[in-house]
């Protein structure tokens, strides 16, 4: 398949994530507390609170949504539209959320998250399946990674891909090593 077009190139579609030092996201039965238990600088250099500021619409896959909801406490934590691939079925929210379920092709998601985010970068939360198809698209522009000072040994895979990679900055945030890198085309 042909690798679509760029319309807008002041926007980024970037994987903002964090993994295990030997590189999972969660372990086999999709669980964070590894990752819950660190501490971290929301506000600090590569921190989540800076990054989503300038996001305008997410993607993630069905786990990480189903994940959010059955251990949130909050309300939904996202104030921008945010399409969830999935073939699951999932309740409806009266909550005010802007949650989109969607099986159609991640170049077409794309394109509607692209339009929704009026010119503000898309974040691809995961899991890493899904963001691998983005990559495969040709629409992956950064990835930025904190690494946990731990080991999983299993587990959901941060990018079940070979992608070449710039490293842009390296940033230390509470216990996580936090790396910027850009994707080489």
């Amino acid at each position: 398949m042909a690798t679509p077009e760029r319309i807008d190139v002041t926007f980024k579609t970037v994987y903002h994530t964090a993994t295990s030092l030997d590189g999972f996201l969660a372990t086999p039965d999709h669980n964070l507390d590894w990752l819950l238990s660190r501490q971290v600088d929301w506000d600090g250099p590569l921190g989540l609170n800076r990054f989503a500021a300038g996001a305008g619409a997410i993607a993630m896959g069905a786990s990480t949504y189903q994940w959010i909801n059955a251990n949130s406490t909050e309300p939904w934590p996202y104030n921008m539209p945010t399409w969830v691939f999935t073939h699951r079925e999932f309740p409806a929210f009266d909550d005010g959320r802007d949650v989109r379920l969607t099986s159609k092709p991640v170049e077409v998601v794309h394109q509607e998250m692209a339009a929704a985010a009026d010119g503000k970068d898309l974040w691809l939360m995961g899991g890493g399946e899904l963001v691998g198809q983005f990559a495969d698209q040709g629409l992956l522009d950064e990835i930025i990674v904190s690494i946990a000072p731990v080991t999983l040994g299993a587990g959901a895979p941060l990018l079940p891909r070979r992608l070449e990679l710039k490293t842009t900055e390296v940033a230390h945030n509470g216990e996580f090593a936090c790396v910027r890198y850009s994707v080489v085309r």
